[in-house]
């Protein structure tokens, strides 16, 4: 199953980082350039613990929709969100927050599995693995600039805690 990890240093507090790391609003920011929508389940605000959230969104040249559901929180430490239902075989996505002295790593494990046998795990290796990396490093550049700078005050708005 292909795994992809990545760690992100932010300058800012674990909380803040964890709770930009679950905002629905900020999620779909970060996804703009492929119409990415929350329309179902949890749409707006932050996602919780045995939560669900399906997205609406253009990727690979189809429009394709996906329902995760949040299957596990240790607040401000970890979060994971695992695949209901969608085109993945298989989805879940660890997200781990670690304070350190000037600010918080976040570390991302995204491990999946693509339909269709033999064929769908060539796919994997020539070209998806990348694609979603590359979402994932534009949804991570995209909390980092929220949390060190004054934006994050607008996407959680007294929702720390929540």
């Amino acid at each position: 199953m292909p795994t992809i990890h990545l760690t992100t240093f932010i300058a800012a507090p674990i909380e803040r980082v964890f709770d930009l790391s679950r905002s629905i609003d900020l999620h779909k920011k970060s996804m703009t350039d492929y119409r990415e929508e929350a329309v179902a389940g949890t749409v707006m605000g932050l996602i919780n613990l045995n939560e669900s959230v399906t997205w609406k969104a253009k990727h690979l040249m189809k429009t394709r929709v996906l329902q995760v559901q949040i299957t596990a929180m240790q607040r401000p430490f970890s979060f994971t969100d695992e695949m209901k239902k969608g085109d993945f075989k298989s989805m879940k996505h660890e997200h781990h927050f670690k304070a350190i002295e000037n600010g918080t790593l976040m570390i991302d494990v995204f491990k999946f599995e693509a339909p269709f046998g033999g064929l769908g795990r060539f796919f994997s290796s020539l070209y998806l693995s990348g694609y979603l990396e590359k979402l994932l490093e534009q949804r991570n550049d995209l909390i980092k600039e929220y949390a060190e700078g004054n934006k994050w005050k607008h996407v959680l708005d007294n929702k720390q805690g929540a």
